[in-house]
């Protein structure tokens, strides 16, 4: 059985003095086999993508957050080309808009959101969204966006209301599963929008260091956990949890086909 973490920060875990082999050794044993880490700043960057060529099954991705939007300047269409045409860069972002903290200024997001999206469509690479207490918005980039033609868009780590639930499943959106649908009667409406979402469109992840799922919650969150998300949404979904494996990292390599030449049938 295979699992594939897509979302996570391991230069957090470095910064923390985690040994990052032991850490990939203990994913290993749970079945997670690969995993993404993700761009946030450029300084970051620098970080993940050196982990990303030091370890085969380590993947990453080139953005900037809606946190850091602005910082040091706009991102330009041409920094995004840059970082993605270096080895193991399988994805953009993430990217998008965060209005629960509006630590950056809206505008900056939108026009950072923007310039993501358009690298990403001329690039034909999947973008990497994060979107908190601004889905009106954020849907409403995506629709002009995707008049412009053809967009590989993952929702990651969903824990927005159903009317975006919906908009993804008619537009044909991944949407990923962290350790959120493991909690509590808050994430009900969470966990109904992963029933909406077809078994062809569903990923897993952890974002960790954040958000541990049961029964580790409230503790630090690392990649080996991505399996206790996966048990869970195959228990959501009514298949086996080998079933859930096998399409969630399907998925994940038919969306970041970048990563495809790396994949190994067994480990």
């Amino acid at each position: 059985m295979i699992l594939v973490d897509s979302h996570c920060h391991l230069n957090y875990a470095l910064d923390k003095g985690e040994d990052i082999a032991e850490l990939i050794k203990r994913s290993d044993e749970n079945h997670v086999k690969y995993m993404q880490t993700i761009g946030t700043t450029r300084d970051d960057f620098k970080i993940i993508q050196p982990l990303a060529e030091k370890y085969e099954n380590v993947f990453c991705s080139y953005g900037i957050h809606p946190h850091n939007a602005g910082e040091g300047g706009l991102i330009t269409a041409n920094e995004i080309r840059e970082g993605c045409a270096l080895n193991k860069v399988i994805g953009i972002g993430e990217t998008g808009l965060d209005y629960f903290y509006d630590n950056a200024p809206r505008e900056d997001q939108w026009k950072s959101f923007v310039t993501h999206l358009e690298v990403a469509r001329e690039l034909d690479m999947p973008v990497i969204i994060h979107t908190r207490d601004a889905e009106e918005d954020t849907m409403s980039i995506l629709k002009e966006a995707m008049q412009e033609g053809q967009q590989k868009i993952l929702l990651h780590c969903f824990s927005s209301k159903l009317p975006l639930a919906e908009f993804a499943v008619e537009h044909g959106l991944y949407m990923s599963a962290s350790g959120i649908i493991t909690f509590g009667a808050n994430a009900e409406e969470v966990r109904q929008g992963f029933m909406l979402c077809p078994m062809d469109k569903l990923l897993v992840e952890t974002d960790a260091p954040y958000l541990a799922p049961k029964p580790f919650r409230g503790k630090t969150n690392e990649p080996a956990y991505t399996l206790h998300t996966a048990e869970k949404l195959a228990d959501m979904k009514g298949v086996s949890l080998e079933e859930m494996a096998k399409a969630t990292t399907d998925n994940f390599f038919m969306l970041f086909n970048k990563a495809a030449s790396y994949r190994k049938e067994s480990t």
